[in-house]
């Protein structure tokens, strides 16, 4: 359990909060490509760590992150007009360029010299894996941006589903952290099969393990941690493991174990103390599904599982949709869909967990090793240290790869890890 004190350090993520500094010393997924798609399209208001920007492609296909309020007379600019290369705001005609450039000042004389003296807030993005990346710090102190490790190279297949949950992040991290919760929340989508490991085809995920209470073990690494879910297979039982090994990127994103067709991640940012933008990846080579294949078999179809602002229709108020008589006849949670079944559970706790009243047991090791890092992380913050994972050297994300399989009991799930960062290092 945790104190007041330091849950407040992990769940505080707006305003001058130490998690939220230390989350503005990375760039971070502040929304979907796909949302700002279009030259000249309609602006899109995105929300991170409390606050609120606009971002717009303009007339050339260039990307703009400002500042949502126009530094007039602060009236929103998600409003305005997209065109001929900058966003115009509906109140006074005032407009800028992506850089945040006053280039027109309709309501003020021709020779005005306030044109030169006026910017709106332009923050620096890059374009990757799907995601507009933004750098909302220090601009003196950013760094090159590096390739998640779910997008490697440009040209990786990739497939996102977005949420809004009501929530707060990290008690969306524990759930996607947390090995231990899929054999008994999922069972009903990740089947027991005998297979040689873990497998996926359009209906379902099968695991080569019945064990629904696996050993964990965690390493501390430079960018977050890494831990092993040990279970006992189906097949061999008596001389091998069911290895599970996730990767915990500090702060946005998990690595989750693959199957035989893709790789699994998740990325979690939040939109505030009591909100998250939760992304369920599943990514790739020509295995990977397309985007529209991904969003159905997780129920996160747009128009039809989500609103137009990526807010789930199962909700709190109608018990998710949640389906009795689906559970008599078999189906564990009678909830459809992967995310939703674990949106169900992160929503029903409350939109801001209190740590200090659960109980913990041996199958939470993840869970405690994340709250001690991140805690010590937001802590070294406050008290004007370098935010986790930026410490030179950095770790090339690339370099960082999940794994799960069939092992000999004398193997070290350590030494698998780093076999995989050798291997994709090279």
């Amino acid at each position: 359990m945790l104190t007041q004190e330091e849950n407040d350090l992990l769940t505080r993520v707006t305003g001058d909060a130490p998690m939220a500094r230390l989350m503005r010393q990375h760039w971070v997924p502040v929304c979907l490509i796909e949302e700002v798609a279009v030259p000249d399209g309609k602006p899109l208001r995105v929300e991170v760590l409390g606050e609120k920007y606009v971002a717009f492609r303009d007339t050339e296909g260039r990307l703009g992150l400002l500042d949502e309020l126009c530094p007039h007379r602060k009236a929103s600019l998600v409003y305005g007009r997209n065109e001929e290369c900058g966003l115009r705001c509906l109140y006074h005609g005032w407009k800028f360029d992506v850089h945040g450039n006053t280039v027109a000042m309709s309501s003020e004389p021709e020779a005005s010299p306030l044109k030169n003296k006026v910017k709106a807030r332009a923050y620096p993005t890059q374009e990757w894996g799907g995601f507009v990346w933004a750098w909302l710090g220090d601009k003196e102190a950013m760094p090159a941006f590096m390739p998640p490790a779910f997008a490697p190279t440009e040209d990786t297949d990739i497939a996102i589903l977005k949420i809004r949950v009501p929530a707060n992040w990290a008690q969306i991290h524990e759930g996607q952290i947390d090995s231990a919760h899929s054999s008994s929340l999922h069972s009903s989508d990740m089947k027991p099969a005998r297979v040689e490991s873990a497998s996926a085809d359009d209906k379902s995920w099968y695991r080569p393990s019945t064990d629904r209470s696996p050993r964990m073990q965690t390493e501390t690494t430079r960018y977050g941690f890494h831990y092993a879910a040990i279970r006992t297979p189906i097949r061999n039982a008596a001389t091998h493991n069911y290895l599970r090994i996730t990767e915990f990127i500090a702060p946005f994103y998990s690595l989750i174990p693959p199957n035989n067709a893709y790789n699994v991640a998740s990325v979690i940012v939040p939109i505030n103390d009591t909100e998250t933008a939760f992304h369920f990846i599943a990514w790739g080579d020509r295995k990977t599904p397309t985007t529209e294949e991904w969003r159905r078999f997780n129920h996160a179809v747009p128009g039809e599982d989500l609103d137009p602002k990526w807010r789930p229709l199962r909700t709190l108020e109608n018990d998710f949709l949640q389906d009795r008589e689906a559970m008599a006849a078999g189906n564990f949670t009678g909830i459809q869909g992967i995310p939703n079944q674990d949106i169900a559970m992160w929503v029903s706790m409350g939109p801001r967990v209190e740590r200090h009243s659960d109980t913990l047991g041996a199958s939470d090791l993840a869970i405690v090793e994340f709250r001690r890092l991140m805690v010590d992380a937001a802590r070294s913050v406050a008290e004007g240290g370098r935010a986790i994972g930026t410490e030179e050297p950095r770790t090339p994300q690339a370099s960082i790869a999940s794994r799960e399989g069939i092992y000999p009991k004398e193997v070290d799930w350590r030494t698998l890890v780093r076999e995989v960062t050798s291997t994709a290092a090279e």
